[in-house]
């Protein structure tokens, strides 16, 4: 697996591709397989609010077409202003409810507890859990098991 600083790189890299017109906050996302594979995304907003589309999303459909959600490993998020040469900000961002869900999707799919790591813009902050911390009692695939 690559260094915990690469992907957090490669996820604000990522994040000055955005397109956030509106709300000038620009987030990237990098995720890596299991084989060390990196695909990225970035947040795409809409005139139509909620149109837009989150950089996991981005970066997990991006997942699923390289090597398969089921092979996620890692996560790693940024955001904050993509206005310049390089992403700016200071808080740490993380992913919303839906983006953790869907995360929690991949982890299930991959029967791992995916390892999430959130940045401030500037790179120089992070914090790492579990999509089991960050969605406690999630509601996944593998709760349809009893589904007929």
């Amino acid at each position: 697996m690559s260094d915990i600083t690469d992907l957090v790189e490669r996820a604000r890299a990522a994040a000055l591709r955005a397109y956030a017109p509106y709300s000038g906050f620009s987030v990237g996302c990098a995720i890596e397989s299991v084989d060390g594979e990196i695909v990225t995304g970035a947040n795409m907003e809409n005139a139509c609010y909620r149109l837009g589309v989150c950089a996991e999303i981005a970066a997990l459909t991006a997942a699923q077409a390289a090597f398969g959600l089921e092979r996620v490993a890692r996560i790693a998020v940024s955001g904050g202003d993509g206005s310049g040469a390089a992403l700016k900000g200071e808080s740490v961002v993380t992913s919303c409810g839906g983006c953790r869900q869907s995360i929690l999707e991949a982890a299930q799919r991959a029967g791992l507890d995916v390892e999430v790591i959130s940045s401030n813009g500037d790179g120089t902050r992070t914090r790492t859990d579990r999509i089991s911390a960050l969605i406690p009692h999630g509601f996944g695939p593998d709760n349809l098991r009893d589904s007929g």
